[in-house]
């Protein structure tokens, strides 16, 4: 066996372990998920008899219609605003130079560095000094601009990797800044921006402490993974096959997304990591 294949075989052994290392759990809880309650479930059990009545009353009895609802509209204006916002900086700091553009860009960055858990308390009082504690808006202005730095830096990533030439021939042509965005480099821009609005919505669905801190006066703003803690605290010692229910429920927006966007999303994790 030749010593390129000898690699390879073992890049894919790895790459199965960890898989098999991610999938585990979850596969797990999905198959405790469809036991009952008297089936006396420990650990990892295939089941013989599948049901969905704990996934009934999971729903009902943890009210994830209202959980559901919340983070969706959190969620959904959360990626929107947050991508228009990062393709606009990151076609400026990717393609432009101006006085202070590199300050300004490490600006940004302390977005990413700064550990947003501190941050947490100084919001709760300022959200409360200005009437927007427990409301919509106290989870998503806080997450956009979390999300906006981490956008810019991704869109700055994808920008400057695009060839230079087709920005200069789009200027030739007289298009403005705003329509080289928009008729060129947008539409490469997509796996890139499809790839964004993937993990910022991932990233905003999974929240869990600005709810807990920000909302949890208020139970019909409250998200569906903070609904999940509540109901799995009050409900885990009872029955356990509900817990895991809701836990599936939570989690499947997210699977949905990564389905509907995987083609783009293995493109977008690529785009700019080879500079044009």
């Amino acid at each position: 066996m030749s010593a390129p294949r000898i690699e390879r075989t073992i890049t894919y052994a790895v790459l199965t372990m960890f898989a098999i290392g991610a999938i585990y759990p979850v596969i797990s809880i999905l198959f405790l998920a469809l036991h009952t309650k008297s089936d006396l479930v420990t650990g990892f059990a295939w089941p013989t008899d599948p049901k969905l009545d704990s996934f009934r009353a999971a729903w009902d009895q943890g009210s994830f219609a209202t959980g559901f609802k919340s983070s969706f509209i959190v969620a959904a204006v959360v990626t929107v605003v947050s991508a228009v916002l990062a393709l606009g900086t990151g076609y400026a700091f990717g393609t432009m130079r101006f006085r202070g553009d590199r300050p300004l860009f490490a600006l940004f960055l302390l977005g990413i560095i700064f550990p947003y858990e501190a941050t947490v308390i100084p919001l709760y009082y300022d959200f409360k000094d200005v009437g927007l504690l427990n409301t919509y808006w106290s989870l998503i202005l806080p997450q956009i601009g979390q999300s906006v730095a981490f956008g810019t830096f991704w869109m700055r990533a994808f920008f400057r990797s695009t060839p230079r030439g087709l920005v200069e021939a789009a200027r030739i042509d007289g298009a403005s800044s705003f329509g080289v965005l928009v008729r060129v480099l947008l539409p490469q821009a997509r796996p890139a921006l499809l790839t964004l609005c993937a993990l910022v919505f991932t990233y905003t669905w999974n929240e869990f402490l600005l709810a807990l801190v920000l909302v949890s006066g208020a139970p019909d703003k409250q998200t569906a993974p903070l609904g999940l803690s509540f109901f799995a605290g009050a409900t885990r010692a009872g029955d356990p096959t509900k817990v895991a229910a809701a836990a599936v429920l939570v989690m499947l927006p997210i699977v949905i997304v990564y389905l509907v966007l995987q083609r783009h999303f293995v493109r977008g994790m690529l785009a700019g990591a080879i500079k044009g």
